[in-house]
């Protein structure tokens, strides 16, 4: 896939940022296991590697149309990807519905509000899709890549298709308890500078 000039192959793993990696999956594990009772390793590192990689925007936009443009709304990037459409082969379509799942995930998870403005914006396709049923959907035709150098990730991707909503509610969860440290930081500054 990284040949082909439409979709930008993400960057170089930025497990290199350690604690970064570790601060996420800590705060994944506790809200996906103690809250959810949603304890599969698999799951919670994907979600916490997710989080890594979208934390650099070049990641969060990496699929391009055939003109060469950023592709942001995912209406548009479903029309990229289906083959019978825009799409150059399977394979893309299964690297862009991989990518649609992701993008729905993290920001179903963490920013439902800007989805929610998406859809005020009637000049957008987003504005006609429902993003959960489209991520749960995504990952699902993912899962249905069951051959050859796919068959061993295809589960998975079942899984997190299955698991979506909850993941969705885990990433909420996510954010709170960012938004509870940030508050516990500031007031804690607070009172070394009065």
């Amino acid at each position: 896939m990284t040949a082909d000039p439409l979709f930008r192959p993400e960057a170089e793993s930025l497990c290199s940022t350690q604690p970064l990696q570790e601060l996420l999956g800590e705060v994944v594990r506790r809200n996906f296991e103690d809250n959810l009772h949603l304890a599969d390793r698999e799951v919670l590192a994907y979600v916490a590697d997710l989080l890594v990689r979208f934390s650099s925007i070049e990641n969060l936009y990496p699929i391009r149309d055939a003109r060469g443009r950023t592709l942001e709304d995912v209406g548009e990037m479903l029309v990229a990807s289906n083959p019978l459409l825009e799409g150059p082969s399977f394979d893309w379509e299964r690297e862009v519905r991989k990518h649609i799942g992701d993008f729905t995930l993290f920001f179903a998870g963490l920013f439902p509000e800007a989805v929610n403005q998406w859809r005020l914006r009637r000049q957008r396709l987003d504005a006609l899709l429902d993003y959960i049923q489209t991520g749960k959907e995504s990952y699902f035709i993912v899962s249905e890549f069951n051959l050859f150098e796919y068959k061993s990730s295809a589960p998975f991707f079942r899984k997190l298709s299955e698991e979506f909503e909850r993941c969705v509610f885990g990433l909420n969860l996510v954010k709170r308890d960012f938004e509870r440290m940030q508050q516990e930081s500031y007031l804690g500054a607070k009172k070394l500078l009065v």
